[in-house]
C-alpha cells in the first residue's frame, strides 16, 4: 500500500509539473515558472523510476535525484518562483540574462549542495529551511493580494498549500514521521502530494491574477482593449 501511495503521489506531481509548466510557457509566456515546473516534473519522473526499480545509492538516478532536489529547494522553487510571480504582482518582466542567470545559479547551488552535502552538513539543511520559509512569506503576500481583489478561494488555497509546504520543509531534514521506514516512504508520500498541490494551486492563482490584471488594463485603456478585440469605438 505504501508503494502504491508513493507512486500515486509521485505521478500526481509529475502530471501537475509537466502540464502546468507547459501552460505557463504557452499561455502566459512565463519561462521562469514554466521551466521550474517542468524541472519538478522531470525530477519526479526520475524519482519514480528510481523507486520502482529499487535502484541503490550508487545509481546515477540517485545522484540526479539529489541534484534536482537541491536545485529546486535552493533556488528553483524559491527565488525563481518569486521572480516568476512578480510578473503578475508587480508587472516585472525579467531579461533573458536574469532568467538564464537564475537557472545557472540554481544549477551551481544544486551541484554544491548535493555533491558536498556531507561536508556542508547542518548549515546546508538550515539554508534549505530558511529559503523555504522566506518563499512562504512571499506566497502569503501573494495570497493577500488575491484576497484583496476578491479571489478569496484562490487565496485560501494558496495559504493552505503554503502551510503544508512549510510542514514538509520543516521536517525534511530534521524529523522522521513516526513509523516511517528506512526509505522515508511516508514522508515522500506527503512531500510529493504537497509539492504537486502547491504547483497546481500556484498555477491557478497565477492565472486568476493575470486575468485580474487584464481586466484592470481594459478599464484603464478601453480604446486599446477594444482595438485588441477588433472593435472600432469611433
Amino acid at each position: 500500500m505504501r508503494d502504491v501511495l508513493f507512486a500515486a503521489s509521485d505521478i500526481w506531481m509529475i502530471a501537475v509539473g509537466l502540464i502546468c509548466g507547459m501552460k505557463f510557457i504557452r499561455g502566459h509566456h512565463n519561462y521562469l515558472l514554466g521551466l521550474e515546473w517542468i524541472i519538478m516534473g522531470v525530477s519526479g519522473t526520475n524519482f519514480l523510476v528510481y523507486g520502482v526499480t529499487k535502484a541503490g545509492p550508487d545509481s546515477p538516478m540517485y545522484r540526479i535525484a539529489f541534484f534536482l532536489d537541491a536545485f529546486s529547494r535552493s533556488i528553483g522553487f524559491t527565488l525563481i518562483l518569486v521572480l516568476g510571480l512578480l510578473a503578475v504582482t508587480h508587472r516585472y518582466k525579467p531579461s533573458a540574462r536574469v532568467e538564464v542567470g537564475a537557472f545557472a545559479l540554481a544549477a551551481i547551488l544544486g551541484f554544491l549542495l548535493s555533491g558536498f552535502a556531507e561536508e556542508i552538513g547542518t548549515p546546508g539543511k538550515v539554508f534549505f529551511l530558511v529559503t523555504a520559509l522566506a518563499t512562504s512569506a512571499f506566497l502569503s503576500y501573494f495570497a493577500w493580494r488575491l484576497w484583496k481583489f476578491g479571489e478569496r478561494a484562490h487565496a485560501a488555497w494558496v495559504v493552505g498549500a503554503t502551510a503544508l509546504n512549510v510542514v514538509v520543509a520543516s521536517i525534511y531534514d530534521f524529523w522522521r514521521i513516526p513509523g516511517d521506514d528506512a526509505d522515508h516512504t511516508r514522508f515522500y508520500i506527503l512531500a510529493l502530494f504537497t509539492w504537486g498541490l502547491a504547483m497546481l494551486v500556484i498555477y491557478r492563482a497565477y492565472a486568476a491574477f493575470a486575468a485580474h490584471n487584464k481586466r484592470g488594463d481594459a478599464v484603464l485603456d478601453p480604446v486599446a482593449a477594444s482595438a485588441a478585440a477588433g472593435v472600432d469605438l469611433a
